[in-house]
């Protein structure tokens, strides 16, 4: 999720686990401590962007990550004056509160992340709520605002910082159900439309969990289609061919490293000499005219060859 979700996320948390004892600082150090996985964008600085897709949401986003860095905060927060009183027990526990549910969060979208390194590089994604999703936010900073500011003298104020907790988290469980039901959905339409196929991709786009694709892969070509939740409208179904081969005129590291970031839902085209990926589990906001054809999605990463080294860098192209 977006950078003010999970600092709004963390300083909820701080206000549940600390507000009684500590005030309002309880929700200031949540609100810094649960950005603290982000940080791995520093890493930009010494890694390419090729790099950077295995790196970014990788170890700092990991259950082990969470546990250990829990227990190295606890301690620096217990010997500061603000935390004196507290015990280490309830330190540890928001602090492997705040990392955790930033690395949960962000399983719920399409991004996913390395939840089990270093045991398995495998990146686990929900698919289930857009990066930024006001609907999901939105509760949270309304019960902070009641908590800290609105009712902060009054002696349960905490009850409102929990009902933005829980609002917000019924909102991710509901993201789970309509996945379901929009994923029931998209597998009928292809069903009457007789098309077959290995896998299927369903992912939201926009805010409220309305607006969804679906990416179907078949043997040599993927099938999107628009599921529009409060429309009764067939959209139509595109499709693209992957175009597999195409990787073969690429490093083998290099293409493999694209099909595991993928998980398998992309279509390739060379353009001006270049070999052009269109990653859809990764980038999905829907299908783009570009001149006399269509593009599964705006966003791209491009490979070419210069002097016997791989060039690797992305891009968006512009709807027409």
């Amino acid at each position: 999720m977006d950078s003010i979700t999970q600092g709004v996320l963390g300083a909820a948390i701080g206000e549940a686990v600390l507000g009684k004892k500590i005030g309002n600082k309880g929700a200031i150090i949540g609100a810094i401590v649960a950005t603290i996985p982000d940080l791995d964008v520093i890493l930009y600085l010494f890694y390419d962007k090729l790099e950077m897709l295995s790196i970014h949401r990788g170890f700092s986003h990991s259950i082990v990550l969470s546990i250990l860095a829990a227990f190295l905060i606890a301690f620096v927060l217990s010997k500061t004056k603000w935390f004196q009183g507290i015990n280490f027990k309830t330190l540890l526990l928001f602090a492997w509160l705040c990392l955790f549910t930033h690395m949960l969060l962000d399983t719920f979208t399409a991004y996913g992340t390395q939840l089990f390194l270093p045991f398995s590089n495998r990146r686990l994604g929900f698919d289930s709520i857009n990066v930024v999703d006001p609907v999901y936010t939105i509760p949270l900073i309304i019960g902070l605002i009641l908590s800290l500011w609105v009712y902060k003298s009054h002696r349960n104020r905490l009850k409102f910082n929990r009902y933005g907790l829980i609002i917000s988290s019924l909102y991710l469980i509901f993201t789970l159900l309509n996945k379901e039901g929009v994923k029931a959905g998209i597998s009928n339409r292809l069903s009457n439309e007789k098309i077959e196929y290995n896998s299927l991709l369903t992912m939201p786009v926009g805010i409220a969990n309305i607006n969804w694709y679906g990416v179907a892969k078949g043997r040599d070509s993927i099938y999107m289609v628009k599921h529009e939740i409060l429309s009764d409208k067939d959209n139509p179904i595109e499709v693209f061919p992957i175009n597999e081969d195409l990787l073969n005129q690429i490093d083998k590291n290099v293409a493999e490293k694209m099909r595991w970031f993928a998980k398998g839902f992309y279509t390739v085209e060379k353009e001006n000499g270049k070999i052009r990926i269109y990653n859809l589990q990764v980038d999905m906001r829907g299908i783009v005219n570009i001149g006399d054809k269509k593009a599964p999605t705006v966003g791209y990463f491009e490979i070419s060859n210069k002097n016997g080294e791989t060039q690797f860098s992305s891009g968006s192209i512009k709807s027409e």
